[in-house]
């Protein structure tokens, strides 16, 4: 048994450390996001991404619209919203909402999840096509990520944040309708400067596999497997050891699609302040 002297030393040491751990709560991290979206150059639309990461939560909200010419086409806008908990395999997303409309309909998806497996889901309205499509099984649904989550990929502890094993990775995404993958390998580093943040980031090739939910006879599907024209490079958030997308790139059969960050914001806040 201890001494009465070390018990109250013990003591003295055990509510110092307390009062140290209530002065410095743990960080978190937020960011806040504006993208220009552009075709062969020309602009076409913008989107917004805000979010909080904790130790070991987080919450992303999206939304996005076209612009411009585009409109003249189909003018279409979204909102999305994701939140999990985040551990060192990555983001295990909690609930995920998505609410998107052009000029012909609106579609409203919600998925509650746990364990990286769908527990519930309800897309409003469903498919026309859905009896053309590839069946999403019960399997499927496992394992996966919803489209906002897959945007956080965690960089494993003692692993370099711009390096390969920031974008070494394939990420299964199920976002309600469609599941596939995102396969992704380290190309090299570049240095990113844009309003808010400048420094060096990791530059990823993409390649996408359809995995279930897409129509077999989509013509935008195949062009999609097959292609090889598609980049991402990813920007580190040191404190919570996960890396965001910066800039994107995707050819597509009407030119090449940028999303590229206009602002890109990175701050810290008391994980203990109120939301």
């Amino acid at each position: 048994m201890l001494s009465d002297f070390a018990a109250r030393r013990r003591a003295r040491f055990m509510a110092a450390a307390s009062v140290v751990l209530c002065a410095f709560p743990a960080s978190a991290e937020t960011l806040r996001a504006r993208y220009a979206l552009s075709l062969m150059g020309f602009p076409i639309g913008s989107a917004v991404a805000s979010g909080v990461v904790e130790p070991q939560n987080y919450r992303v909200d999206i939304s996005m619209r076209t612009t411009g010419l585009a409109n003249l086409v189909n003018n279409a806008k979204g909102a999305a919203t994701a939140s999990g908990g985040l551990g060192a395999g990555g983001p295990s997303p909690a609930s995920y909402a998505n609410v998107t409309s052009n000029s012909d309909e609106t579609r409203t998806v919600r998925m509650s999840l746990a364990g990286n497996a769908v527990r519930a889901i309800e897309v409003r309205p469903a498919p026309w096509d859905a009896s053309s499509r590839v069946p999403v099984t019960e399997s499927a649904k496992r394992n996966v990520v919803d489209p906002v989550s897959a945007l956080i990929m965690s960089v494993p502890h003692g692993q370099e944040l711009t390096g390969p094993a920031a974008c070494n990775r394939t990420i299964s995404v199920f976002d309600g309708v469609t599941r596939f993958d995102v396969e992704l390998v380290y190309a090299g580093a570049q240095t990113a400067e844009t309003r808010g943040y400048a420094g060096p980031v990791s530059v990823c090739t993409a390649r996408y596999t359809p995995i279930a939910g897409h129509r077999p006879d989509s013509a935008s599907t195949r062009y999609m497997a097959a292609n090889s024209d598609m980049s991402v490079w990813l920007a580190p958030l040191a404190d919570a050891r996960v890396v965001v997308p910066i800039h994107i790139a995707i050819g597509t059969a009407a030119g090449m699609l940028v999303i590229d960050a206009a602002e890109f914001q990175i701050g810290q806040r008391r994980a203990d302040s109120g939301r």
